[in-house]
């Protein structure tokens, strides 16, 4: 017996047009295609198959999604380890994952404790060695502080003076005319350079005034961009091109500069994504940070919950968390609130307010003692006593 066509295995699928999602049929098109030899019995036990997964992933009426997806992802979440910091990509890098960092991606903190970047590039620079760390001296912050040996203030002179190490101002390609300029910009004394060496002479300051530009000169950027402290350049064997993985984030300026392939960047830091790209990112943003650090702990919970879960929290087209501030803190139900955290203060608010409670939730109809909304709790039998025998009347004339 011959292969199948395409058009006959795209002819297959299409008769279970109205059992499969469009992205389902697509998929299994684009795979059976590449098969050789399929014939059409097998093409059909493959789509009994799929069709059978499908139906068993859909959601039963009246089932408790929000429990099911609490207890899926909270469970496991007790068997996570606490470590804090793990190596990522390079051994240099140190990055948050465990229970906190599953607790900062539910709690949407505004910034994360350890915020890093993977940033692939295009190419030739994702090629080229020597490419690749012009943008990393692009995004790499320098300081002055960062390039010097030394920055002490001398009270007697009334100066600045700033000992330069050479070796790190050429590993990130900066000059001393360059620091130069930026400090004469500050406009806060006049600028000498002697050989390795430069001098703030700034005698129309007082004390206070010159320990505070002593500060202002150590943080002052030269180079890089605000928020990335350190930047390693790795060669990524499987691509075999290199990566930049960076300590500190901060997505719009990267995105900015040239060389970076804006459709593979990644960020842990959320609230970046939201503010750059959008609330449809930052759900796939949840859904990815949260299963990666569950796999990395060697925990299996179905995607399902941690969608659910991502969906609540950027609904409205805001992140808000899981939480009395965010999603917990706003539910309709004034019992519902009140069972959470703050009993009396929500109590009292509500009263004062007048609001109604219509007991449409889980919680508030346990507190009182009625049957929930769930599985045979969400039909209501109506039952009319005279509709049988009027039946049995009409049968008999």
């Amino acid at each position: 017996m011959a292969s199948l066509s395409k058009d006959k295995i795209y002819a297959l699928i299409n008769e279970r047009e109205e059992r499969f999602p469009k992205s389902i049929r697509s998929d299994l098109f684009r795979k059976l295609s590449d098969v050789p030899d399929l014939k059409e019995k097998v093409v059909r036990k493959i789509l009994d198959s799929v069709e059978d997964a499908y139906l068993r992933s859909l959601v039963e009426p009246g089932e408790a999604i929000g429990t099911v997806a609490a207890q899926s992802i909270g469970e496991p979440g007790t068997q996570m380890t606490l470590k804090t910091f793990h190596y990522a990509g390079v051994a240099e890098l140190n990055v948050t994952l465990g229970l906190p960092r599953l607790i900062e991606i539910l709690d949407a903190r505004k910034n994360p404790a350890s915020p890093y970047m993977t940033v692939y590039l295009e190419k030739p620079f994702s090629k080229e060695r020597e490419k690749a760390q012009e943008v990393q001296r692009m995004i790499e912050l320098s300081t002055v502080e960062s390039i010097s040996d030394d920055i002490t203030v001398d009270l007697a002179l009334m100066q600045i003076k700033i000992t330069l190490n050479n070796i790190l101002m050429t590993d990130k390609g900066i000059t001393p005319d360059l620091i130069v300029d930026k400090l004469s910009k500050l406009k806060k004394g006049e600028v000498l350079q002697d050989q390795n060496e430069i001098i703030v002479d700034s005698k129309d300051l007082t004390i206070d005034e010159i320990y505070k530009l002593n500060e202002k000169i150590r943080d002052l950027k030269l180079k890089g961009v605000k928020g990335i402290t350190r930047v390693i350049m790795s060669k990524d064997q499987e691509l075999d091109e290199w990566v930049l993985y960076t300590a500190g984030s901060n997505l719009p300026d990267v995105l900015s500069i040239s060389g970076v392939d804006p459709t593979r960047i990644k960020t842990n830091h959320i609230q970046e994504i939201r503010d750059t790209l959008g609330i449809e990112a930052t759900r796939q943003a949840i859904i990815d940070e949260a299963t990666a650090v569950l796999q990395e702990q060697g925990l299996d919970v179905d995607i399902r919950h941690i969608m659910l879960v991502s969906d609540i929290m950027t609904q409205d087209g805001n992140l808000r968390q899981i939480g009395r501030h965010g999603i917990s803190g706003e539910k309709e139900s004034v019992l519902a609130r009140a069972s959470f955290e703050v009993t009396v203060k929500h109590l009292l608010n509500s009263a004062a307010r007048g609001e109604l409670d219509k007991l449409r939730g889980i919680t508030e109809n346990v507190i009182i003692g009625q049957i929930i909304p769930l599985g045979t709790g969400t039909v209501d039998l109506i039952m009319w006593p005279g509709y049988q025998k009027k039946s049995d009347q009409t049968e008999d004339e």
